[in-house]
C-alpha cells in the first residue's frame, strides 16, 4: 500500500522557519522524482520545489527560491522542506508528491493527504 504522509507543519510568525517532512512507503522511493506543492484558500495548487530521483537535482518556485531547501534520505524514504523567513503568503496546505516517469505509459503519480502551514503574527 503507497502511502505519503506529511508532517511538521503548524503556526509560525512571520520570519520564522519550519521543516516538513514526507514519509514514503509502498514504492520503490529512491526511483521517483519528490516534490513538495501547496495550495492557499482559493487558489490552484501550485509547485513549490522539486527534487529529481538521480542526482538530487533541485528547481524552485521563484516566490520560496533562496528562502526554502528541499532535500530527501532515500535510505529513510523520506523528503524534508526547509522553510526559512515565512511570509504571511506562504500559508496554504503543503502536499507531497512522488512521479516516476515510464517510457510508453502514463507517469505514476502518488499525493499525501497535506499538511497545514500557516504564517500569522
Amino acid at each position: 500500500q503507497v502511502q505519503l504522509v506529511e508532517s511538521g507543519g503548524g503556526l509560525v510568525q512571520p520570519g520564522g522557519s519550519l521543516r516538513l517532512s514526507c514519509a514514503a512507503s509502498g514504492f520503490t522511493f529512491s526511483r521517483y522524482a519528490m516534490s513538495w506543492y501547496r495550495q492557499a484558500p482559493g487558489k490552484e495548487r501550485e509547485l513549490v520545489a522539486k527534487i529529481t530521483s538521480v542526482g538530487g537535482s533541485t528547481n524552485y518556485a521563484d516566490s520560496v527560491k533562496g528562502r526554502f531547501t528541499i532535500s530527501r534520505d532515500n535510505a529513510k524514504n523520506t523528503v524534508y522542506l526547509q522553510m526559512n523567513s515565512l511570509k504571511l503568503e506562504d500559508t496554504a496546505v503543503y502536499y507531497c508528491n512522488a512521479v516516476f516517469n515510464r517510457d510508453y505509459a502514463p507517469p505514476v503519480d502518488y499525493w499525501g493527504q497535506g499538511t497545514q502551514v500557516t504564517v500569522s503574527s
